[in-house]
């Protein structure tokens, strides 16, 4: 730790996506409805299926802790930037950044081995749909999503311990929106070139690891679904539609931390993808688009609006 006690860096700049004035009043608008349709959509898929009893089932348990974690994850640097832009005061703590770092990580490391367990969830279901009630029970499910946020847990703990290793005595200006470990690192003023790189490509192996498996099972279900004409092209414009977010996902991932020391512009380009964007596909792709769900939210609707009718007015 006497490393970490030579930072001279109180706080960090955060430099944003540009300098104009005019782009940043389009970003502002741009990502203040993206967050807020974010947190609605998502919110309303975690309250709908809380209260619609028909969709107690592992698949829509899944879902909604996905939607709980796009909610954290469009959450841990959308707020401050959108205020950043606001008041034009883009700094922050050298405690705050090192927080952003440690729920970036979590979220997306949770995130991450989700999408793996609905990956299985879903092969389970299409490829050996009589054993799926005995695979895939309410307890599975549960350790499936305490195991995702273990995993979160630790693989952020490693990133943030590295970086408060990291003294800090020169620039303070991270060219991001947010704090990240790959832009932080650069900003160090030691020498630690090999053991950064390596620290961070691991997140991009790990990333590409997982990608890899998710690609495979979603071949063996497309391979599945084929052999079966009856409703064949519903499950293969699901399985598509899901493939892509995963993808839109897991590739900006995959680019910022195998290649680490590639051009800012392209990194902040893409972590808009896997911090502001994918948080709003996700639940219309995975849920808004499922005939069940949408049968709950009219529900939903019906039964509040019958409430304000049976309310008296003030």
């Amino acid at each position: 730790m006497d490393v970490a006690n030579k930072s001279t860096v109180s706080e960090f700049v955060l430099l944003g996506l540009s300098n104009s004035w005019e782009l940043q009043i389009f970003f502002f608008m741009v990502f203040l409805l993206f967050y807020v349709a974010t947190m609605v959509g998502n919110g309303l898929i975690v309250i709908t299926v809380i209260v619609d009893s028909h969709l107690h089932s592992p698949m829509y348990f899944l879902l909604t802790n996905l939607s709980i974690i796009d909610m954290s994850l469009a959450s841990f640097a959308t707020p401050k930037m959108i205020t950043d832009y606001l008041t034009g005061h883009k700094t922050i703590s050298f405690d705050g950044c090192i927080t952003q770092i440690f729920f970036l990580h979590l979220f997306t490391g949770t995130e991450i081995i989700l999408l793996m367990a609905m990956s299985f969830d879903r092969y389970i279901a299409i490829c050996k749909p009589l054993r799926y009630a005995s695979i895939i029970s309410p307890q599975v499910c549960v350790a499936l999503m305490v195991a995702s946020w273990i995993v979160g847990i630790m693989h952020s703990m490693s990133q943030v311990i590295f970086a408060l290793t990291l003294p800090f005595c020169g620039s303070n200006k991270v060219d991001s929106f947010f704090c990240d470990l790959p832009v932080v690192f650069q900003l160090a003023c030691v020498d630690t070139y090999v053991l950064g790189l390596f620290m961070i490509s691991t997140s991009g192996i790990i990333a590409l690891s997982c990608f890899i498996l998710l690609f495979n099972s979603y071949v063996i279900v497309l391979v599945t679904i084929k052999h079966h004409s009856r409703g064949s092209s519903k499950a293969l414009s699901t399985c598509t539609a899901h493939f892509i977010v995963v993808f839109l996902f897991f590739g900006p991932c995959i680019f910022i931390y195998m290649w680490p020391l590639s051009s800012f512009l392209v990194d902040k380009i893409l972590s808009v993808f896997y911090t502001i964007y994918t948080p709003i596909l996700n639940p219309v792709i995975y849920t808004l688009r499922n005939r069940e769900v949408k049968a709950a939210l009219r529900k939903l609707k019906n039964r509040f609006l019958n409430f304000n009718k049976a309310t008296p007015s003030q």
